[in-house]
C-alpha cells in the first residue's frame, strides 16, 4: 500500500515515514503543495495523510484542489489544530480522519488500516475475497499469493468483472510482452484460485460475474 505523507516538520516526516515503512507500508514525502502536485501527476496512491499548518501551503487548500481535480484518494489529516472548526472543516473536505498532534505511531497505523481495511474495499467471489487496497487475496481463509506480474493482472481483471479488459493493457504488465506470455499467466492464476478467465476473441479478457459464470456453466452443460 502506497502513502504520501504531506508534512513539513523534516524530523517528524522522517519519522513517521520509518515507521510506517516497519509496519510494510510505501511512504513518499512531500512537504508543500508542488510537491504534492508533482507526485500525484505520476503516482497513484492508496492514502494521503496532510498535515493543515504547513510553511507557506494549507492542507485544507491541497485537498480542496485535489479533489476539484476528480482525486478520491482516502484522506487523513495530522495536525496539532484541535478547535471544533478545524476539525469539522477538515471533514467537510472530504478527509475520512483527523488525529490531533501530538499522537503515538501505533494509534496512526491503527487508524490507517480502519481506513484501508474497510469491507466496502472487499470484492467476494464464489470463495475468494479480494482487496482491493491491499491487494491481499483469501480463499477459504487461506491468504493466496500470485506474485507481482500475476497479481497485477488479476487486479486489473477484479477491478472490471464482468467488463472485458484489452489484451493490450493486461499484457503492459509482464516484462515479456507478447500475448503467449499472458495467456501462460492467465492459466496459472485460472488454476491457482480456480477462477474463469474468459477470452474473448479479438478483445481481451475478462473474469465473468457470477451470474454470467452460472449462465455459461449452464450452457456448457446443455451442450
Amino acid at each position: 500500500m502506497e502513502i504520501l505523507l504531506l508534512e513539513d516538520d523534516t524530523i517528524l516526516a522522517q519519522s513517521l515515514k520509518d515507521y510506517l515503512e516497519l509496519e510494510g507500508f510505501k511512504v513518499d514525502l512531500a512537504s508543500n503543495a508542488q510537491e504534492v502536485y508533482d507526485l500525484t501527476f505520476v503516482n497513484s496512491y492508496d492514502l494521503y495523510i496532510f498535515d493543515i499548518n504547513l510553511e507557506q501551503d494549507s492542507g485544507f487548500d491541497i485537498l480542496k484542489e485535489l479533489k476539484s481535480s476528480g482525486d478520491t484518494t482516502p484522506t487523513i489529516y495530522i495536525s496539532a489544530l484541535s478547535d471544533i472548526n478545524s476539525i469539522s472543516k477538515g471533514f467537510s473536505l472530504g478527509a475520512q480522519d483527523y488525529i490531533k498532534k501530538p499522537f503515538e505511531p501505533e494509534e496512526l497505523v491503527i487508524r490507517i488500516k480502519s481506513r484501508l481495511f474497510d469491507n466496502k474495499n472487499i470484492i467476494k467471489y464464489k470463495n475468494l475475497e479480494y482487496n482491493l487496497l491491499t491487494k491481499e487475496i483469501v480463499q477459504d481463509g487461506k491468504i493466496i499469493s500470485l506474485g507481482e506480474i500475476q497479481g497485477n493482472i488479476f487486479h486489473k481483471l477484479m477491478q472490471n468483472i464482468g467488463k472485458v479488459v484489452p489484451q493490450d493493457e493486461l499484457i503492459e504488465f509482464q516484462d515479456n510482452k507478447n500475448a503467449n506470455a499472458l495467456r501462460v499467466n492467465l492459466a496459472k492464476i485460472k488454476n491457482k484460485l480456480n477462477i474463469d478467465i474468459k477470452n474473448i476473441r479479438g478483445l481481451g479478457y475478462m473474469i465473468p460475474k457470477i451470474e454470467d459464470w452460472i449462465e455459461i456453466l449452464w450452457k456448457n452443460s446443455t451442450c
